[in-house]
C-alpha cells in the first residue's frame, strides 16, 4: 500500500516505520503524503490504542530530502506553499492524534525529524542519536515544526538551537526536554518502548484522548475562572461516562477494567 513507510498493528499498538534508509528517512512530498494517510488510518482504527513512530536504518529522520529540495528550488510560490502546508498538516495530525504517540529514535534526527519527535507524546532514544535544527544553515527557517519544537523544549533553548544550527547529543536532548528517556542500544530501546506501551494500554482509551485534550487546553494558561470551570466540566463529564463508571467500579471491585485484556 505504501512505498516509503511500513505499517503494522499488533495487540493494540499501531506502528508506522519510516522505510527510506538509503535516504536516511528524509522527508519528501511522497513520504509526507503517506505519513499523513497512515496517521489518519491509525487514529480512526479502534484496534489501535497506541501509535509508535519508528524508522529503519541508521537514521531516524534526516529532515528534508536533498533531491526534494532541489526540485523545490524550481517551484513557484503556489507549489512551495502546497508542500509546506502538507508538511504542517501531517505534523498537526500527529500532534493532535487522539491516541498516545511515541517516537522510537534509534539514530540521528535533523530538521523536520526533530519536529516529528517533538510532535509525539513520549520520545525515547539511544545514546547514539544526535539532533540538530539545521534550517538556517541553508538560508531557511524551521517554520512549520516550530510550534511543536518550542512546545517541547521551550523558547529559551529554541533560541539557541534554532539560531546556531549546532548538533546536540541525546543527553542534551534529554536535558532540555525533547526526550523523555535515553537508553544504551536498540535492544534497550525496544524494551523501554515496550514498557511505556504496556503502561499506556492499562489506561482507559477514551480517558487518554480526553487527557491529551486537557493538556492542550490548560498548558501555559493562567489559572483563571474560565480554566477552573473548564477543568470541572471535563472531570464531571468523564465521571458520568461509561468508561469512567467502568474504571471506578473495577477499582472498587478489585478487578481489571474491561479495556485491559483478560488472562
Amino acid at each position: 500500500m505504501y512505498n516509503n513507510i511500513i505499517t503494522e498493528t499488533d495487540l493494540g499498538v499501531g506502528i508506522i516505520t519510516l522505510n527510506r534508509p538509503e535516504r536516511h528517512n528524509a522527508f519528501d512530498d511522497a513520504l509526507i503524503v503517506e505519513l499523513s494517510d497512515a496517521i489518519d488510518r491509525m487514529a480512526a482504527d479502534p484496534a489501535v490504542r497506541v501509535l509508535v513512530i519508528s524508522s529503519t536504518g541508521k537514521s531516524f529522520c534526516a529532515g528534508a530530502d536533498l533531491n526534494w529540495m532541489k526540485r523545490a528550488a524550481g517551484y513557484g510560490n503556489d507549489e512551495n506553499l502546497r508542500d509546506s502546508r502538507a508538511l504542517a498538516e501531517m505534523l498537526r495530525k500527529l500532534a493532535q492524534c487522539p491516541k498516545p504517540t511515541m517516537a522510537r529514535i534509534q539514530g540521528p534526527a535533523y530538521g523536520g525529524g526533530v519536529g516529528l519527535v517533538a510532535c509525539c507524546d513520549v520520545a525515547i532514544a539511544t545514546f547514539e542519536a544526535q539532533f540538530a535544527l539545521t534550517e538556517v544553515k541553508l538560508g531557511l527557517i524551521p517554520a512549520v515544526i516550530s510550534p511543536h519544537v518550542i512546545a517541547a523544549i521551550g523558547e529559551r533553548y529554541a533560541r539557541r538551537y534554532m539560531l546556531t544550527a549546532e548538533r546536540f547529543s541525546a543527553a542534551e536532548a534529554y536535558r532540555i526536554g525533547l526526550l523523555h528517556e535515553i537508553v544504551t542500544d536498540v535492544a534497550a530501546l525496544d524494551e523501554a518502548v515496550g514498557e511505556i506501551v504496556d503502561a499506556l494500554l492499562n489506561n482507559g482509551p477514551h480517558a487518554l484522548a480526553e487527557c491529551k485534550q486537557l493538556i492542550t487546553a490548560v498548558a501555559w494558561k493562567p489559572l483563571s475562572p474560565q480554566v477552573i470551570e473548564d477543568t470541572a466540566q471535563r472531570i464531571t463529564r468523564l465521571r458520568a461516562s461509561e468508561e469512567g463508571r467502568e474504571g471506578m467500579n473495577a477499582f472498587l471491585e478489585k478487578r481489571k477494567p474491561n479495556w485491559i485484556a483478560q488472562g
